[in-house]
């Protein structure tokens, strides 16, 4: 019996030497890459009413209505208007020898005065090179040399389920050390256009954003910047910046000084179930070219509303999604090979790619009388010359007035739409939009596009009887 638990006892401790010894150790990474990392405050001036004996004066910012409220309560003796300074923490790291630092947008945004703090204790003034605010990374410089330096790696090579580590300032607790999975890649989140995110459950909270996310060979493989949380606290949900991504921007910052991003012209949307099969795919994936701007490089290129961009230049295109990071770092006027489904067949198109403009602003529909409904539940009147120009809607299509309980609701068809086109064909007028809808065939998946304050969205639906 004795022998019995002897036995048993030696191989629980063998078992449990192999788990330990299949846990990552990260000691060594640490321990070289450390002194990398750095700290970043920052200070902001912010206006504030508080005691001030000599400056006894109103804010230019206070409206001609309110000015006797503010000389009666605040331009009594000692009140004035200063400024108050704000205070916040980051995290940082070094990729230049010379003093080159990358961190966060929103570490140093509206930063009046910026301080970088090394592990060996210096404090050094930095000065903001740049920042992109699209892609949340910011380059900073200091005035020394020979200072230590992260590698950077390869985003490219990190899989799902790789052990990472991150290195930063939680909360103000300097070098503080967490480590983790990466959960997902290529996550796009909705500030986040142009960046296809890191996923990771490694513990990431306020004052890591810019710290660096390191892989198993001790290099940078991104820069953590978001979290999801409710609480405003870590909850297993972390996203970072690819490096590749963030050294695109900072070397564009260097030396051009701004960031320009490659544009196709298109707007575009996932293809769920419904809409692939109403396009006759034999499953959901690409992304689904909803609008097509004039005069764009993919109008150019003869791109088409109902297209499906299932790749492009080589990248195999599954959502949306990873669509906007891969053009956007595109070099601008490079000719691109774009794989689309129109109506059922494969075509290949060449693209040259434009710079990015500004975005416009976008105005609401207008009010308009009720009408009657058709067999979807819809009640659509055509648009005026006024309407076309508010909504930005060139030409065709019909303005939905009312949607009833049925078939469109059900869609998410909503009053203030524009409907452009059904099955590919486009929507001229009330008269054509009335005899397209007679004539749909029942339980088969039918693709709407439609103009929703100014962005087009493709719908699908299914007519029972």
């Amino acid at each position: 019996m004795f022998n019995k638990f002897v036995n048993s006892l030696w191989l629980l401790m063998v078992m449990t030497s192999v788990a330990f010894a299949q846990l990552p150790d990260f000691t060594e990474m640490v321990k070289n890459n450390g002194d990398a990392v750095v700290n970043i405050s920052t200070t902001q001036k912010a206006p504030e009413l508080q005691m001030d004996s000599d400056q006894q004066q109103i804010p230019q910012d206070i409206p001609p209505e309110l000015e006797d409220f503010f000389r009666h309560f605040f331009q009594g003796p000692g009140r004035g208007y200063v400024p108050r300074e704000t205070s916040s923490l980051g995290s940082g790291f070094v990729i230049s020898k010379d003093g080159y630092i990358l961190t966060n947008h929103h570490v140093v945004n509206n930063a009046s005065e910026i301080v970088v703090k090394l592990k060996d204790r210096r404090e050094l003034l930095a000065k903001l090179v740049g920042s992109d605010e699209s892609t949340d990374v910011a380059l900073l410089k200091v005035d020394a040399t020979d200072l230590p330096v992260v590698q950077i790696g390869s985003p490219e090579q990190l899989q799902v389920g790789e052990w990472v580590l991150a290195i930063g300032t939680p909360f103000g607790f300097e070098q503080s050390v967490t480590a983790g999975i990466v959960s997902a890649k290529g996550r796009s989140l909705p500030d986040g256009n142009y960046v296809p995110f890191i996923q990771t459950d490694v513990a990431i909270n306020p004052g890591n954003s810019g710290g660096p996310l390191f892989n198993m060979q001790g290099k940078v493989v991104g820069i953590n910047s978001q979290i999801y949380s409710r609480s405003g606290g870590y909850m297993g949900l972390s996203f970072a910046i690819p490096i590749d991504v963030a050294m695109n921007v900072a070397e564009q910052i260097k030396t051009k000084g701004k960031v320009s991003r490659g544009w196709l012209g298109v707007q575009i949307q996932d293809v769920t179930r419904q809409l692939a099969e109403s396009f006759g795919m034999d499953r959901p994936h690409g992304a689904l070219v909803a609008k097509v701007v004039p005069g764009g490089p993919a109008e150019k290129a003869g791109l088409q509303v109902g297209d499906i961009i299932v790749e492009f230049d080589g990248h195999v295109i599954e959502t949306s999604g990873e669509l906007p990071p891969i053009v956007g770092m595109t070099p601008v006027d490079e000719k691109a090979t774009l794989k689309i489904i129109r109506q059922g067949d494969n075509e290949d198109l060449i693209a040259k790619i434009g710079l990015l403009p500004a975005q416009a602003a976008q105005l609401a529909p207008s009010s308009m009388p009720e009408i009657t409904v058709n067999r979807l539940g819809l009640g659509v009147t055509d648009l005026t010359e006024e309407q076309r120009e508010q909504l930005q809607v060139e030409k065709y299509g019909v303005l939905v007035q009312k949607v009833s309980k049925g078939i469109a609701l059900d869609a998410g068809i909503q009053p203030g739409d524009v409907i452009l086109r059904v099955q590919n064909a486009p929507v001229k007028d009330v008269a054509d939009f009335n005899k397209i809808v007679a004539k749909l065939p029942v339980e088969k998946s039918i693709a709407m596009l439609i103009q929703r304050n100014g962005s087009p969205v493709f719908l699908a639906f299914k007519i029972d009887k």
